[in-house]
């Protein structure tokens, strides 16, 4: 199994994204992720859990605990290691799995959490079937992902997914709603979350043209450098084209009688 995310892959995002983070916002934007739901001693999935910034912050300060699954041993080595640094060792776990149904008896969690491994998933049918699986009556999904609009991709996006490096699988954001229904999920939410990472997207590019650019030099060389700023310049093309289209989506399984 290949692993993707690279010691310069992992350095880059976590100096645009902040450290643990390799899915845009940081912190402010997982507590927004999370809004108006109580985590307190709640058990909350977090699947592709990366280097673990997000695990940290709901449990840090929403109270859960917190299983983390990945499929990358170092990812999920750091993500210890920033756990046991930040005194939560004990209120969150991380776990490298393969691809497939999870390590998790049915009905085992209150909250099914990602931001922005969903994306990397083909099979859609069987992930949300899985996350059905794993959630308690009543437990939530709540998901950030990068989609994409209806049709083939262009050049430029083609062109994004080289620059990009990475196993991309994406659909539009109506379909997830079809396909979490299918799975049985109700009080499904859909939130094109476009307007606001394009706004970030051309920040963040801007930044690593100037103020970053030296560290960027510094920890990547010159041409790790120059392959993150075309790579984000390809992003921005794709963004404005609305052809890469970040969302968040919400459901709920539901209350069995």
């Amino acid at each position: 199994m290949a692993e993707e995310y690279d010691d310069r892959m992992v350095a880059m995002l976590e100096l645009i994204w902040g450290r643990g983070f390799l899915a845009p916002g940081g912190p402010a934007y997982v507590r927004e992720h999370l809004r108006g739901l109580d985590l307190a001693d709640r058990t909350l999935l977090d699947v592709g859990s990366g280097l673990g910034g997000g695990a940290l912050v709901i449990a840090g300060e929403l109270g859960a605990r917190v299983i983390g699954l990945d499929i990358e041993p170092p990812l999920v080595e750091r993500a210890r290691r920033y756990a046991a640094e930040a005194g939560l060792a004990d209120r969150v776990e991380f776990r490298q799995v393969r691809p497939g149904p999870w390590p998790l008896p049915d009905r085992a969690v209150d909250l099914v959490y990602s931001s922005g491994a969903f994306t990397q998933i083909a099979d859609k049918e069987s992930l949300f079937a899985e996350c059905f699986r794993v959630l308690r009556p009543a437990g939530r999904l709540v998901v950030y992902d990068w989609m994409t609009h209806a049709g083939p991709p262009s050049e430029a996006m083609q062109y994004f997914y080289q620059m990009e490096g990475l196993t991309y699988a994406m659909r539009p954001l109506p379909a997830h709603g079809t396909l979490l229904r299918g799975a049985g999920f109700v009080a499904v939410e859909l939130e094109d979350l476009s307007d606001w990472y394009r706004r970030e997207a051309r920040r963040e590019w801007e930044r690593m043209k100037g103020p970053l650019h030296p560290v960027m030099v510094e920890r990547l060389g010159q041409s790790g450098a120059d392959h993150f700023i075309e790579n984000w310049q390809a992003m921005v093309a794709v963004l404005d084209l609305g052809e890469l289209r970040p969302g968040r989506y919400r459901a709920r399984r539901p209350v069995e009688r």
